[in-house]
């Protein structure tokens, strides 16, 4: 059993302009896009390849009907819109109105972090770009997950898991891990409810906006659990686990653990093992239960009868993980620190929150409220307390809460300044993100589309295209391909040699 998996994040930014309100924010998100663009055309140049889409398959082999298909589908990115492929191996594209980044593929934890955080970087950069051109009106980016009026942007996750495990057991097993793991990975939100109409301060910005158990949607009905079935890989050995319910954190520690945990629990259901953790009587009640209790006392019902805290069963999920291997006898170095960092933070959320106001986004954000609500006497539907909440998410390093933390050393992070900084150019060299990184550096004059599981070239005087699947993720690694890559002189070249024996392996 391993942490490690093929993984990674999907994050659409909050976007807005100073006093206009009502801009349109689908033409402010692809003004972002395109500013990237402009200054890196190296990696414009490539248009996304949707034929290989195919957002709308259910993984439990049911189909929508046609009337609901067709209003998903007007929800999806127009292919219009700029998409920019990085040499990094993420995707820079204009999603839902919201500029998104979606990471390149990666196989642990800690690089999820990394290429997240250089995501970060990248938006800075194009917003900074959009903003210096003449009579732009001054656009800003939030790391968050709602505007408080109602409107809810994701954070996703992606898992690779076995076909095999059948999906009513991940829906039973992680359904109440998701309920509960907020208490560590929250966000922290100003406003109680969608609009925010209820004064007070909760765990998670997204826990209000979550209407369904299980569903396919994103946007709509958003589920606890979402039956996405597409791979991007080989569809008769993986599935994508495709998560929705999470925030967007700036605390690199809170990124890590969400991530972490929620690959254990994975491994353990992909192992056959039983977790002993009962169900929770209504979860989408629950979830939103669990979000609204920052003092962490909120009692769930289970359909045992029984009642347990969030953290208790965060508890029970933890010493799953640890039996399981115990009882394999496996594990190594990467699991052991992630489980020792869940039981560390358990811990230190059961015996006071606010030693972690230095490590995690919620008690981070609250920590900073109640110091103003003291000094000002504010209520909790005071403005100025939204104004903190939002500011926290910033991205600017100058403006953005959190950032000012880390500069007073008031925050830790995981990751140094200087790998994040190489992750926003080089892709992880362990997964075929590498591949499709390096081919986009040095031959995207010849590739006419690229997707996650395969780039297709353009090559020949009469431009013919030849499409190079990508569907196993964990080939065309920098190990295997290096030295192909650098001999290639020509995209014809490499594709000659891939086809005639060097393959992707």
């Amino acid at each position: 059993m391993t942490v490690r998996r093929i993984m990674g994040t999907e994050v659409e930014y909050g976007i807005s302009v100073p006093g206009h309100p009502h801009a349109n924010s689908m033409n402010l998100s692809a003004q972002i896009v395109n500013a990237y663009a402009s200054t890196h055309l190296q990696e414009a140049g490539t248009r996304w390849d949707f034929e290989q889409e195919q957002p709308l398959t259910d993984a439990r082999g049911v189909d929508l009907a046609p009337a609901l298909r067709e209003l998903l589908e007007g929800t999806y990115e127009d292919p219009g819109f700029m998409n920019v492929i990085l040499t990094n191996g993420a995707r820079l594209y204009v999603d839902h109105a919201h500029p998104e980044y979606s990471t390149p593929e990666v196989t642990n934890p800690l690089d999820a972090v990394k290429w997240e955080r250089a995501g970060e970087l990248v938006m800075l950069a194009a917003m900074n770009r959009a903003n210096a051109q003449p009579g732009a009106l001054p656009i800003n980016l939030y790391k968050n997950n709602t505007d408080n009026k109602g409107a809810s942007y994701g954070t996703h996750e992606n898992y690779l898991i076995k076909r095999d495990v059948a999906f009513g057991s991940i829906v039973r097993h992680l359904t109440p891990f998701f309920v509960t793991r907020q208490v560590f990975c929250g966000a922290g939100r100003i406003g109680i409810g969608q609009d925010s109409r209820v004064a007070g301060f909760q765990l998670s910005q997204r826990a209000d906006f979550m209407e369904a158990e299980v569903g396919l949607e994103t946007t709509l009905k958003r589920p606890i659990i979402n039956t996405r079935d597409e791979p991007h890989a080989d569809p008769e050995k993986y599935r994508r686990f495709h998560v929705i319910v999470g925030d967007a954190n700036m605390s690199e520690l809170a990124t890590y653990l969400k991530i972490a945990t929620t690959s254990l629990v994975l491994a353990v259901v992909e192992g056959a093992s039983m977790l002993a953790i009962p169900e929770i009587v209504d979860p989408v009640g629950q979830i939103k239960a669990v979000s609204h209790d920052w003092n962490l006392t909120h009692r769930l019902d289970l359909i045992n009868g029984k009642q347990a805290t969030a953290l208790e069963i965060q508890y029970m999920y933890l010493e799953a993980v640890r039996s399981h291997i115990r009882t394999r006898g496996d594990g190594d170095p990467l699991t052991d620190e992630a489980i020792q960092t869940w039981q560390r933070i358990l811990d230190a959320l059961a015996s006071d929150p606010t030693t972690l106001a230095n490590e995690l986004d919620w008690v981070a954000k609250l920590s900073l409220i109640q110091r103003y609500r003291e000094r000002d006497g504010l209520q909790w539907d005071d403005p100025q307390l939204g104004l903190i909440d939002l500011q926290y998410s910033d991205i600017r390093p100058e403006k953005g809460l959190y950032h000012r933390l880390v500069a007073r050393s008031k925050m830790k992070t995981l990751i140094p300044a200087h790998d994040v900084n190489a992750a926003v150019t080089d892709a992880p060299d362990d997964t075929r993100a590498w591949f499709r990184g390096e081919c986009i550096r040095k031959f995207s004059d010849s590739i006419f589309a690229a997707s996650w599981d395969s780039i297709v070239f353009e090559i020949g005087r009469e431009e013919s295209l030849q499409r190079i699947a990508t569907t196993d993720p964990f080939k065309g690694t920098k190990a295997a391909l290096s030295n192909l890559i650098d001999k290639a002189t020509s995209a014809e070249q490499l594709i000659t040699a891939l086809q005639t024996g060097q393959g992707l392996d």
